[in-house]
Parts: structure tokens; C-alpha cells; sequence
């Protein structure tokens, strides 16, 4: 009878949660608030004599990437879309869970997690075990291109074709849908981190430059560009590689467009490979409908413009593409007898 009691003070007590556990940001939806929390994926660990233990999570850790002294790391446990540090993910976890329940005691939720097109059984497996060893109280998973679609306010369900394409920070997810399945789905595991390290290896090559992932992200978010078109510049600070000094250059749109180039190709490949083995009636809708671009990858100036230039489709950029995912996850969650053949346990 207590034990009875116990689950029905745990279900009370606890908010059922959709996760979208992204590469770059963890986004968490609340059943009945909408999204509750979006920081980033990022944990700083303290070494104290052999024994490591967390020091920070979310925002306070981004602080720390490439800051930290000897004895403290800031890592990103997922690579990827997946699961690279299973303990470490399971803590960043445990912090989310336990801040969106404001430290309750019995926070045991029931969550929907969603996971890349592409990760194998194996890598689910471990996004589920982390979840639960976290304290969910059960874990579904549902596939980051179908809940792109759903946030997107794709209609899914109807007889007409569909597409998204979802381009996060590790993976880029492409799928076209119909009558509520899934006709065709990718996931390529290049995406925003890959457009930094492009960036990173542009500057090395280009102006002898030595730049961080942060500064390669901000380079991206200021004048990043898939097509020049203003030919503004940025003033970008880093360390000479010759001289090994502090160096500033004068950054143009032509250079970052010139950067990214090779991540950008591969994504236009990815949707071209997607269009070729569309059925013809599909592919008629999509003439029409175009497709629609989510993730933190859509924010990227003129990537919109590229992709129609080289598909002729029609590009619509989701009204908040960086919610997508988790607004889609979210509303699989409030509505589950609706979406419950899209979940997976």
C-alpha cells in the first residue's frame, strides 16, 4: 500500500518533460508550460586529487570553454547528435531535471527524448539508460526530423508530401513525410560544429590565424554567410601561428562564405540525394511546398537563398527554428494518442 501511495506522489510531484538533448543546447519542454529551459549542452568537471565531480552545467559552463585551468574541464558530452560521455551526460541530465523541478525530492517524470534519424540501437539504448539513471521514470524516444516537422506545423498527416530539413549542431536531419509516416529520412552527421571547424581550418589556412570554437561560432553568428551579399567585414582577434603573438584581421562576408562552403555542400548534397529518391508524386507536392528549414543551422544568412538556387524548391525558415525540435517533441507529449506510433520505447 505505501508503495502505491509513493508512485502516486511521485506522478503528482512530477511534471512529465519532452527533451530536445541537442549536441549544442539542451531544450526542455514541460507538459502543460511549454518550453521551461534552453542552455547549452556544456559541463565543467573539477579534478580534486584523482576525483572529478561537477562543478557546473548549462550557461555557467559555456563560460568556462577553453578558460579553464589545469585541474577543471569544460566538455560537451554528446558528439554528434549521440552520447560521448555516458556518466557525464547523465549528470548534465540529473541538473536539468532536477532545476525544471526546482529541486524537489521525488522529481521522477515520465520524458520524451529526441533522438537523430541515424543513431544506431546501441547509441538510443544509451541516451535512455542516461535518462533514467537520471531519475526519469520512463523514457520514449521520438526522431529529431519528425519532431522538426511537428514544431515546424508541418502537415504530416495529410496525403500531400512534406519536408524538413534540420540542421542542429551535430547532426543535419532530412526527411519527407506523408499520411503521418515517413517516406524518406537522413540523418548526416554535419551541421553547425562542423561549419565552426570549417571556419577554424579557414582561418589557419587563410591568415595564419589560431581561433577557438567559441570565436569560430561567434565569427558564424555575426557574418556567417551562405552567399555574399553586403560585403561587410568583422574584426576578428586571435593568435598568430608563426609569430605566436595576439593578431586582429579584418574579416569579409566573401571569406566565411568561402569557409563554409565545403559544410554547406554536403548539406545541399544530403537534400538532393533526398529529392532523387522522393516518389514523383511526392516530389510534385514539394515543387509547390518547398521545404522547411529548422535548427540552429537556419539562422545562417542567405542559407535559404543557397538551397533554392541549387534545388529550384521553394525555402521557408520555421518561425522559431531553434524550438522546433523541442516544440514538436513537446506537443508528442501533450497529445500522445495522436502521435503515439511515432514514439518509440
Amino acid at each position: 500500500m505505501f508503495k502505491f501511495g509513493l508512485d502516486k506522489l511521485t506522478q503528482i510531484w512530477s511534471t512529465d518533460m519532452a527533451i530536445d538533448l541537442g549536441t549544442a543546447n539542451t531544450l526542455v519542454y514541460v507538459k502543460g508550460q511549454g518550453i521551461v529551459l534552453n542552455e547549452p549542452s556544456v559541463v565543467a568537471i573539477i579534478d580534486d586529487k584523482g576525483k572529478k565531480s561537477v562543478l557546473a552545467v548549462g550557461d555557467e559552463a559555456k563560460t568556462m570553454l577553453g578558460r579553464t585551468p589545469g585541474n577543471i574541464s569544460a566538455v560537451r558530452p554528446l558528439r554528434d547528435g549521440v552520447i560521448a560521455d555516458f556518466v557525464v551526460t547523465e549528470e548534465m541530465i540529473k541538473h536539468f531535471i532536477k532545476k525544471v523541478h526546482k529541486k524537489r525530492a521525488f522529481a521522477n517524470p515520465r520524458v520524451i527524448i529526441a533522438v537523430p534519424t541515424g543513431s544506431t540501437p546501441v547509441e538510443r539504448k544509451a541516451i535512455q539508460d542516461s535518462a533514467m539513471a537520471a531519475g526519469a521514470r520512463s523514457v520514449q524516444l521520438i526522431e529529431e526530423s519528425i519532431a522538426a516537422a511537428i514544431g515546424a506545423g508541418l502537415p504530416i498527416s495529410d496525403a500531400t508530401g512534406s519536408m524538413v530539413v534540420d540542421i542542429g549542431g551535430g547532426t543535419t536531419e532530412i526527411a519527407i513525410m506523408s499520411l503521418g509516416g515517413v517516406v524518406y529520412a537522413n540523418s548526416m552527421r554535419v551541421a553547425g560544429d562542423a561549419m565552426d571547424k570549417s571556419i577554424i581550418a579557414y582561418m589557419r589556412k587563410q591568415f595564419n590565424l589560431l581561433v577557438g570554437e567559441a570565436s569560430a561560432e561567434k565569427i558564424k553568428k555575426e557574418i556567417g554567410t551562405a552567399l555574399p551579399t553586403s560585403g561587410s567585414t568583422y574584426l576578428m582577434k586571435g593568435r598568430d601561428i608563426r609569430s605566436g603573438t595576439p593578431k586582429e584581421i579584418a574579416l569579409k562576408e566573401e571569406d566565411t562564405a568561402e569557409a563554409l562552403r565545403p559544410v554547406l555542400n554536403q548539406i545541399v548534397a544530403g537534400i538532393k540525394d533526398a529529392l532523387e529518391k522522393t516518389p514523383p508524386e511526392l516530389s510534385a507536392d514539394l515543387v509547390d511546398m518547398g521545404l522547411v528549414l529548422t535548427g540552429g543551422g537556419a539562422l545562417l544568412k542567405n542559407i535559404d537563398k543557397l538551397i533554392t538556387k541549387e534545388t529550384g524548391l521553394p525555402v521557408v525558415i520555421a518561425e522559431d527554428p531553434l524550438s522546433c525540435v523541442v516544440l514538436g517533441t513537446g506537443k508528442t507529449l501533450e497529445h500522445e494518442e495522436t502521435f503515439s506510433t511515432l514514439l518509440v520505447d
